[in-house]
């Protein structure tokens, strides 16, 4: 197998994890009887997700190197980018890991209020982290996919209409957060996710046409 085709396929189904992890996110507030059950699908779709992040390093690693150039823009994509990773992790371990045990000790607190109270600030606490280090995310994320984007535009490699689309979106995303026009729970910080997955995902299916066209002219 071939770095394109790796990478192609890397990228393709990082960001397909990414997206069921996004659609699958519970939501909104739960009874006491189904709290079990939200926890152990908050779990598992973050267990996804962390599974996914390692997997979409390997697809950007790979077409870093197919778009690295003398200006260094790619490469300057892939190290913001593995900061954004970092974040979007422990943002997920936050989210995915430590709120199922917060949470249950809030259920088990139940008959007893100031106990009660004390997990419930710490679960406000720990939202603040999350979102704190999902804001980290999309701010990389995005820089990296406009650096990725230039350097494809300047190595014509890719298609012209991606390099396009990617500068857009990261600087629509950007721009919408500072601003506070995108607030970043399941369903606004899910399109960014998809707006991304997009990118990546057409990027991935470029990479698998380019390795087969690659290997049609050897032959």
């Amino acid at each position: 197998m071939s770095d394109d085709h790796l990478s192609g396929w890397a990228l393709i189904a990082g960001s397909g994890g990414m997206i069921i992890t996004m659609s699958l996110h519970p939501t909104g507030r739960v009874a006491a009887p189904q709290m079990e059950s939200m926890i152990r699908m908050l779990i598992g779709v973050h267990a996804l997700a962390i599974a996914c992040i390692p997997v979409l390093f390997v697809g950007t690693l790979g077409l870093t190197r197919r778009l690295r150039s003398g200006h260094r823009l790619a490469i300057c994509g892939l190290i913001v980018y593995t900061f954004a990773l970092i974040a979007v992790m422990n943002a997920a371990v936050a989210d995915g890991l430590i709120t199922p045990s917060v949470l249950r000790q809030i259920v088990d607190s139940a008959g007893a209020q100031p106990a009660a109270d004390t997990w419930r600030m710490i679960s406000h606490y720990n939202f603040y982290i999350n979102q704190a280090f999902t804001q980290v995310f999309v701010a990389g994320s995005s820089v990296a996919l406009m650096l990725w984007s230039l350097a494809a535009w300047a190595k014509r490699e890719l298609s012209r209409g991606l390099s396009i689309y990617g500068c857009i979106l990261a600087v629509v995303s950007v721009g919408a957060m500072l601003s506070g026009h995108l607030p970043l729970d399941v369903h606004h910080f899910g399109a960014v996710v998809a707006g991304q997955a997009i990118w990546y995902i057409s990027a991935g299916i470029m990479l698998l046409r380019s390795n087969h066209q690659q290997q049609a002219a050897v032959v």
